[in-house]
C-alpha cells in the first residue's frame, strides 16, 4: 500500500453488448450475436481513451468490468485491458480487486479459468433467479440449472464470487425468496446482491406499465421478500452491509465501497461514466458516448463525452448522503467537513434533529448512520437531507 498525496480511485470498464437486452434494464446495453462482438477493437478502443484520461498522481484501488455482458468479452481481450489500466496508475493496492459481470449463458469453468489467468480475481454473477418462470418473465435466457452451474464454476475457479437476485417478481412467496437464497448459497458464494424488481423508464417493463399491463407485486410482498431474504442470509452467516448486498467478513465488494464513500473513479468504454475530484472540494464528472459503433470511431479523441459537468462542494455531500447513507457504515461527517467543507450539523441540523428523534438517524462518534431497521424507509430520510 503506498500512502502520501497520491487519490485512491477506482476504474469502471463498460463493455455495452449483450445477447438479448432484458425488459427491466435501462443500462447502455445493445443486443448482439456472439460472433459479432468487435474483441480486440473495443479492446483498442478503450485502451486509447485510457492513455488520455488522467491517471498521474492516482492509486488503482479497484477495476470493474460491467454492462452489458463483459463476460462475452474475449479473456484475452478483457486482459489487454486490465493490464494498460494496471501500467496507466502510479501505485495499486496490494489487494487490488477486480471484478467482471457475467451471464450464465457466457460463464463456464473454463472461461472463469481464462479470466482468472488475465488477473480478474472476482466474479458477480447475474443469476436473478432459479425459478423458470420468473426467469421467463424477467426475459432471461438462461434456466435454473444454468445458473447454479454457473455459480458452481465460478467459486471452482475464483475465491470471490457474487450472485445477483432479483425479489419482489409478482406472485413471489417468501418462502420461495428464501429458498432461492439458500440455493445459491449452496454453489459456496461469500456474497450476495438481492434487489428488488424496479420499473424504469424507458424500458419494456416501463412501456407496459405505463399502459397498465405489467403485473406488479403488492408493497407488503415486497416488503415481506425482503425480510426473508435478509433473515436467511443472515442466518448463514453473511453480513447486511449495504441495502442491497450481503457478505461474508471481509468478501464485500470493495469497488462498491469505494464508490459508496464518495471516492473518485474513473470511467472507460461506451456509455461509461466518470467523476474526478478536482481543487475546492469540487469534482468533474462525464459521460461517453454511449452507442458502441461512435465510441469505436472517437475513442481516444474529439467527441467523445456527450456531457461533462462540474459537481460543487453541495453536489458531492448529497450524493455522499444518498450513496453512505445506503451503508451500515454510514457516513462520516468529519470527513465530509474536511474534504468538501460541508458542515451537516449546521446545514442540516432541523432535519437531522426531527429524524434521530424518530431513531431514523443515529450518531456514533463522526458517523451518521440510518439504523437498518429503517432502511425501507430509506428513500423519504435521504430526501429530507437533501
Amino acid at each position: 500500500m503506498v500512502s502520501g498525496d497520491v487519490i485512491p480511485t477506482s476504474v469502471y470498464v463498460h463493455f455495452p453488448w449483450c445477447l438479448k437486452k432484458c425488459p427491466y434494464c435501462d443500462f447502455n446495453s445493445h443486443r448482439t450475436e456472439r460472433d459479432a462482438v468487435p474483441h480486440t477493437a473495443y479492446a483498442d478502443a478503450v485502451r486509447r481513451e485510457l492513455d488520455v484520461r488522467r491517471t498521474e498522481d492516482r492509486r488503482l484501488v479497484s477495476v470493474f468490468f460491467g454492462g452489458g455482458t463483459p463476460s462475452l468479452w474475449e479473456p484475452a481481450a478483457l486482459g489487454r485491458v486490465l493490464a494498460a489500466v494496471r501500467g496507466a496508475f502510479a501505485a495499486e493496492d496490494d489487494a487490488l480487486e477486480v471484478t467482471v459481470e457475467c451471464n450464465p449463458t457466457s460463464l463456464d469453468r473454463a472461461r472463469a479459468a481464462a479470466l482468472r489467468e488475465v488477473g480478474v480475481n472476482r466474479l458477480s454473477v447475474g443469476v436473478q433467479s432459479l425459478s423458470e418462470q420468473r426467469l421467463g418473465f424477467l426475459g432471461r435466457l438462461h434456466d435454473g440449472a444454468g445458473a447454479l452451474a454457473a455459480l458452481e464454476a465460478a467459486t471452482a475457479e475464483m475465491e470471490r464470487v457474487s450472485g445477483d437476485l432479483i425479489f419482489g417478481v409478482a406472485g413471489q412467496r417468501p418462502d420461495e425468496a428464501r429458498d432461492e437464497v439458500q440455493r445459491v448459497l449452496g454453489s459456496g458464494v461469500e456474497h450476495v446482491s438481492a434487489y428488488a424488481l424496479t420499473i424504469e423508464p424507458g424500458t419494456q417493463f416501463g412501456e407496459l406499465h405505463k399502459k397498465g399491463r405489467l403485473p406488479l407485486a403488492p408493497e407488503d410482498d415486497v416488503a415481506d421478500a425482503y425480510l426473508a431474504v435478509e433473515q436467511t442470509l443472515e442466518a448463514a452467516g453473511l453480513v447486511h452491509y449495504e441495502v442491497s448486498n450481503y457478505a461474508r467478513p471481509g468478501a464485500e465488494a470493495r469497488h462498491n465501497l469505494h464508490y459508496w464513500r464518495g471516492g473518485d473513479y474513473l470511467g472507460l468504454g461506451a456509455g461509461a461514466v466518470g467523476c474526478l475530484s478536482t481543487a475546492g472540494g469540487r469534482a468533474e464528472r462525464w459521460r461517453n458516448e454511449p452507442h458502441p459503433e461512435r465510441y469505436l470511431a472517437r475513442a481516444g479523441g474529439e467527441g467523445l463525452e456527450v456531457e461533462r459537468e462540474t459537481l460543487q462542494r453541495e453536489d458531492r455531500a448529497r450524493e455522499r448522503l444518498m450513496l453512505g447513507l445506503r451503508t451500515s457504515e454510514g457516513v462520516d461527517l468529519d470527513r465530509m467537513r474536511d474534504e468538501l467543507d460541508v458542515d451537516l450539523h449546521r446545514s442540516r441540523a432541523a432535519a437531522l434533529t426531527k429524524r434521530s428523534a424518530r431513531g431514523e438517524l443515529s450518531f456514533e462518534g463522526s458517523r451518521l448512520r440510518v439504523p437498518r431497521r429503517h432502511w425501507l424507509g430509506l428513500d423519504g430520510i435521504v430526501l429530507d437531507l437533501f
